[in-house]
């Protein structure tokens, strides 16, 4: 019996989000420390296996609350769910699929709901096993349009581009959502996407905190009506959000790592001026800086990444952040 087994890792928006909803730039990397895996094989029927966090037993009635309260109502049931859907979809009037089922489950150890694009991986790795199982090959460009579907078109999740990218594309990448980058193909709207390559290793770290979630869609959905209602101050944000990733782009390029720090900064300080943020997300970028770090937002909350000098610059900011409940890391990316 064929097993098959595809994987999606998780993600660190560097500079430029959330500007990638709204025709921005931003530049995002891998997060190969966690991932997210799906395994399929042909079984029966069609069967999708719940996971330990699609768990419905609790020890009590306290215990369901808290789980609600960190993590939200739903698990990767759904997202497989609509994944294998969206897959469907985009396979009718192209290609061919054959008649056998398929069980498929999933694992992930990307930290729930702290802004590391869990939920991502899953659809990504999702669509990856059912190009395997199909033998159906989708163009890089516009696998991340497709799984960005899953979400937002079929679970009403706000939600960018750059996360799908990033976990399509991998590594550390260059993402450009301008209407003059951006190509229909096959049916959906695809931005264009440039690999960067490092001079060596990047001072860069990861930071997050398990007790400080909050789902994406809380601050996608709220920028999304103020952005299309014309707020002045939002659409102002989102152009130099943008500015920033193109500037991070030369930062890259020229190895200028000063010049990085003030720019990751700076689009924390810019998010700060246009979004209500949670205080304990908000405390955790300020110890970062009092540390000598920069620091940002990795995502939606609950985890940041910046730069810091050396490496005894690293292990003081790992003592400060691990003093406020912070797990740190060095993000592997390549």
């Amino acid at each position: 019996m064929q097993i098959i087994r595809q994987s999606a890792f998780a993600r660190a928006g560097l500079v430029g989000n959330p500007s990638d909803g709204y025709h921005g730039k931003t530049i995002s990397l891998i997060v190969r420390n966690f991932r997210a895996e799906v395994v399929l094989y042909e079984w029966d029927e069609l069967e999708i296996i719940p996971a330990q966090d699609d768990h419905s037993r609790f020890a009590s009635i306290a215990d369901l609350a808290a789980d609600v309260r960190l993590h939200g109502y739903y698990g990767g049931i759904r997202l497989i769910k609509a994944a294998i859907k969206t897959f469907h979809d985009y396979c009718r009037g192209r290609h061919a699929l054959h008649g056998r089922n398929f069980s498929i489950r999933y694992a992930s150890n990307i930290p729930r709901l702290v802004g590391l694009a869990g939920s991502s991986a899953i659809v990504v790795a999702t669509l990856r096993a059912l190009m395997t199982f199909y033998d159906v090959a989708i163009p890089r460009r516009v696998l991340p349009s497709l799984a960005l579907q899953v979400e937002r078109r079929e679970l009403g999740i706000g939600a960018g581009l750059q996360d799908r990218v990033i976990q399509v594309y991998e590594g550390i990448v260059y993402m450009d959502f301008s209407p003059e980058a951006s190509q229909v193909v096959d049916g959906l709207e695809c931005g264009t996407y440039e690999p960067l390559s490092t001079h060596g290793p990047l001072p860069l770290y990861v930071a997050y905190r398990a007790d400080a979630s909050e789902p994406t869609e809380r601050l996608h959905n709220d920028l999304r009506s103020r952005f299309e209602r014309g707020e002045r101050q939002v659409v102002d944000a989102m152009q130099r959000f943008a500015e920033l990733a193109s500037a991070a782009r030369e930062a890259l390029q020229q190895n200028d790592m000063a010049m990085l720090s003030r720019l990751i900064d700076e689009n924390f300080d810019l998010r700060r001026r246009i979004c209500p943020l949670a205080r304990d997300h908000e405390a955790m970028v300020e110890t970062a800086r009092r540390a000598g770090a920069s620091a940002k937002f990795a995502g939606s909350g609950g985890a940041i990444i910046g730069t810091y000098r050396d490496d005894g610059g690293f292990d003081r900011l790992r003592t400060a952040l691990e003093a406020i409940g912070c797990r740190v890391l060095r993000p592997d990316f390549a």
